[in-house]
């Protein structure tokens, strides 16, 4: 079926939304929704704050099989093997967070191909391993971005968020950091891109109208997007910003939420 004959466009969060992170797997039933909208004839995209071509993130890549990817809040777009659209941040930006983030002691970095960069990396792995069951990483110093000229994305936090956001952001008013579910982390995003922005370039590639598209989706990143779609779901274990966001709330991620949205609205 050829793209300007699908129905619609599905677009979907990967972790505490398609991935049970405290398990470190995708529920049978989500994969069933998935397999049954692609059947269906909607293009199904993962809307992420992970680059899913990434040494972690990679086997879920492959599992899902999206059309295409909106990775980094829509920092990089792929559909299918193609890179529809990337945005770097500028490396003065990234050397002065860097800088700042060392002398306050904060965590932050970013993962490229098998690789995890990051500053104070014992923060990242207490955060990952406070909602994860396997945590796969490969840390390097952050140090080795300026030194190989590395391209920076986008930037991932750990931390107290409550408290160290509102610092961070003050120091930087061209970034946002969009919190993870249960506070330990935060994507830095620069001011301008978001998960809604990638929706908007993959209707025009598509040729889509968004009155025919859907978002699912459980935490702060989320939230431009549910806004944006014409449908946005949040899943019943989604954080209460990204409830007051949607238009309707399902179940959580381990009773089934996406196929039953699905289902409720007539999409499978």
């Amino acid at each position: 079926m050829e793209a300007s004959e699908k129905k619609g466009i599905v677009f979907m969060d990967l972790d505490g939304t398609v991935l049970d992170n405290r398990l470190n797997l995708i529920p049978e039933s989500t994969m069933e929704a998935i397999d049954m909208l692609k059947a269906s004839g909607y293009l199904v995209v993962i809307s992420t704050g992970r680059d899913m071509d990434t040494h972690y993130s990679l086997r879920y890549k492959n599992m899902i099989a999206p059309d295409a990817i909106i990775h980094h809040n829509g920092n990089k777009i792929t559909v299918g093997n193609e890179l529809l659209f990337e945005h770097t941040m500028d490396m003065e930006l990234v050397r002065r967070i860097y800088e700042f983030c060392r002398e306050h002691g904060y965590c932050v970095g970013t993962s490229i191909g098998n690789e995890d960069f990051f500053l104070n990396p014992e923060i990242k792995l207490a955060a990952d391993r406070s909602f994860k069951k396997v945590v796969e990483r490969h840390f390097v110093p952050f140090e080795q971005i300026f030194e190989r000229g590395l391209k920076v994305t986008a930037l991932s936090y750990a931390g107290n968020i409550s408290e160290e956001k509102p610092i961070v952001e003050a120091a930087f008013p061209e970034v946002r950091l969009f919190p993870f579910s249960g506070g330990l982390g935060a994507d830095v995003i620069e001011v301008g891109y978001s998960k809604a922005e990638g929706m908007k370039k993959l209707c025009v590639y598509y040729h889509m109208d968004r009155d025919c598209t859907y978002a699912f989706g459980d935490s702060h990143n989320d939230i431009p997007l549910l806004k944006a779609a014409a449908v946005g779901v949040a899943m019943g274990n989604a954080d209460p910003e990204a409830k007051a966001a949607a238009d309707y709330i399902t179940d959580d991620i381990r009773h089934d939420g996406i196929f039953n949205a699905c289902r409720h609205f007539g999409l499978i």
